[in-house]
């Protein structure tokens, strides 16, 4: 077997091990199974991840952070406070929800999942500290730019955000309905742009 770099084993190894857990969930995922789908030995996937627990963490890191990629990258931040929630909840769930079904239902099989286990406890709350993180930075950049305000601080604006996104990700996994979702960001935005409020620095100061 030709010499492959350890960062690149290890973004194989995790490719696989999301792959698997996309077919037969959490419960579905085993070491050999992982191996079999990278095509590699056994040997070689114990040796970069000796442990299923190790391999967990590293998948949980890797769904988040690619799912933290897309929040950060969905948002246009140069038409105010407003534009940028808007348009970055439509681009998120159009990039990351419509048709990605396995991976939002992964997601949620990994929240639960980690908050039972030993040692993957912690992972849930760096997880939505995260993605709360990326929203708030977006949203104080946006208004910021225009020179606005935010009703709210942009924590707790970004905890609703997230909130609602996620509520909604779990009624379209549990019953996937394309009209009833796009009609339901829609009302999530008008919601979560009354609550930030926003307006010029100037008025607002008047």
């Amino acid at each position: 077997m030709p010499y492959v770099e350890s960062a690149v084993r290890s973004r194989q190894v995790v490719a696989a091990a999301r792959a698997v857990m996309m077919r037969a969930g959490v419960g579905g995922l085993t070491m050999r199974a992982v191996a079999n789908e990278a095509q590699i030995p056994l040997g070689t996937l114990q040796y970069v991840y000796p442990t299923k627990l190790g391999l967990l963490h590293a998948v949980i890191e890797d769904v988040v952070e690619e799912i933290a990629t897309v929040l950060r990258d969905s948002a246009e931040l140069d038409a105010g406070l407003g534009h940028a929630i808007s348009n970055g909840l439509r681009n998120f769930w159009s990039d990351l929800v419509i048709d990605h079904h396995a991976l939002q239902l992964l997601q949620l099989e990994l929240v639960t999942h980690a908050l039972r286990t030993p040692g993957l406890e912690d992972l849930p709350r760096w997880q939505y500290e995260r993605y709360c993180q990326v929203v708030s930075d977006w949203c104080a950049m946006a208004a910021a730019r225009a020179d606005e305000v935010c009703a709210v601080p942009y924590s707790q604006l970004a905890r609703v955000l997230v909130a609602g996104v996620d509520g909604l990700i779990v009624q379209h996994v549990v019953s996937p309905n394309s009209d009833h979702a796009a009609d339901d960001v829609e009302a999530l935005i008008q919601m979560i742009v009354s609550l930030a409020a926003p307006q010029p620095r100037s008025t607002a100061s008047a």
